[in-house]
């Protein structure tokens, strides 16, 4: 059996930590920044741990 293509959208959108979790950036970073407190944006530039529903999606999207 051929082996599985990583999808092209997920490898740019998730990284796996060593001990296998999945890392994703936070939403509401890209516009109306003026409008939001300092506090917020610094707080969503921080990698989140994606949700274990999620992880098993984007494990099998990333080929591991």
């Amino acid at each position: 059996m051929p082996k599985q293509k990583t999808h092209s959208g997920a490898k740019k959108r998730f990284k796996i930590t060593g001990s296998g979790k999945i890392m994703k950036q936070q939403a509401n970073l890209r516009h109306n920044l003026e409008g939001k407190p300092t506090k917020r944006t610094r707080r969503l530039t921080q990698d989140q741990v994606l949700a274990k529903g999620d992880a098993k999606v984007a494990k099998k999207l990333l080929g591991h």
